[in-house]
Formats: C-alpha cells, structure tokens, sequence
C-alpha cells in the first residue's frame, strides 16, 4: 500500500511566511448569500478570492525568481517537479550546512531527483523561532557539492536555503544558475526515511512569475 506524507504548510489568512512579508488575505469575490440572488432557489455557490505574495506557505522557486529572462513558471516541465526519486539528508541541529555534511548524510545518486534537507526547523513555523537569523542553510561549498551531483530539485525545512545575513545569496544564485528548483518551508520531513520515496511540488503554470506556493508530498511504498 502507497503512504502519503504530506510535506506542505496549510496557508490561512494572515499567516507570516517570511519576516517582512505580509501575510495572505483571504475571502469572498462572491459569497454564498450573495450567490441566493443569482441561482434558483436553494442553490448557492461561493467564489473564493486569495491576495498573497508569491513567496507563502511552502513554495518553489524557479530560474526568473533569481535572474532576469530566466525560466519562470510557466516554463516547468513536470518531470523536474513531480514523483522524482528523493533522498533525506537529515542535518537537524545543524546551522551552517556544508558540503561534508551532505556527503555524510545522503546515500547513493541524487542526479535528476529531489535532495530534501530535513533541519527539523519546520515544526517551528509560525513562532518568532522560525524567523530566526542564524536559522539553518547551505553553505557555498554545498551548494557547488549539489550542483557536481544534478538533482532537479532541492528542498529544505527552513525559512530559506541561503544564509539570511549573506545578501548575495549564494545558494539560490548557484541552484537556480544550475537549473535546480528551490522549494523552502517543507514540514514534517521528519517522517521520511532517508531513501525510498518519491517526491512532487508541483506549482501552478503561472507565466511572468517565479515563485509560488505548492503542495509538496511524498510517497511511500
């Protein structure tokens, strides 16, 4: 029997994401009252409508988030998103993650699958801990260790794979350089084994945009 693993924060009115970054508004462009007027009686609909910056909840980020004309949303194969091979690295308790660290933790080929970088920061996603400074990141030798090894994908755990005090940031510029997509704010990677499971975070075909939320998950055999 197939396991799904849900990988992905639910995204509610108001909800802080990123520091700085305002939260979703969420509510009615037609709402079920209003709707009565409309349809025959006893029959009620209600259109939702969602303002939010691209960068909520559990996200993928594409080439154009990073650089100017590169690829954007509209432009991702499903092959690079969806039921990829995925490998674990479980660095919890570690900050600055290098590339000796991900040598340690990854077992065996990682080329066109999803390295998923489980920092166990993730359960802690709404508090002020989770907007910490020093939270967990790749560092520029792992970054280039990723890129010699060719995933599709990487994700982690935390509010951001790049060092948020490093405004060159290092890691999306040399990922998404490489055409490796970046999805933040995962959860519950935890419940992963480190090998044996297939992973998708498919966003919406989006053109103009880099960014944008996803329902990540994983599948267990």
């Amino acid at each position: 029997m197939k396991r799904f693993v849900d990988l992905s924060h639910p995204v509610r009115a108001g909800m802080v994401t990123y520091p700085g970054l305002p939260g979703p508004v969420v509510g009615d462009h037609l709402s079920r009252d209003a709707s009565r007027a409309i349809y025959a009686p006893g029959t009620e609909f209600q259109i939702g409508r969602i303002e939010m910056v691209a960068n909520t909840g559990t996200y993928l980020d594409t080439p154009s988030h990073r650089f100017d004309g590169g690829s954007d949303l509209g432009g991702v194969p499903l092959e690079r998103v969806a039921d990829l091979d995925g490998a674990l690295a479980d660095c919890a308790g570690l900050t600055a993650i290098t590339a000796a660290d991900l040598d340690k933790a990854v077992e065996g080929s990682i080329e066109d699958g999803a390295l998923l970088v489980g920092t166990g920061l993730g359960r802690h996603f709404g508090t002020e801990h989770y907007g910490d400074p020093a939270a967990p990141f790749l560092t520029r030798d792992a970054v280039e260790w990723i890129v010699r090894r060719r995933p599709a994908l990487v994700g982690i755990d935390s509010v951001n794979v790049d060092d948020r005090q490093d405004g060159e940031r290092p890691a999306h510029t040399g990922l998404l350089a490489a055409g490796i997509y970046v999805v933040e704010h995962l959860t519950g990677l935890d419940a992963l084994p480190a090998r044996g499971f297939r992973f998708s975070a498919v966003p919406p075909k989006v053109e103009g945009m880099g960014t944008f939320t996803v329902r990540a998950f994983a599948v267990l055999s």
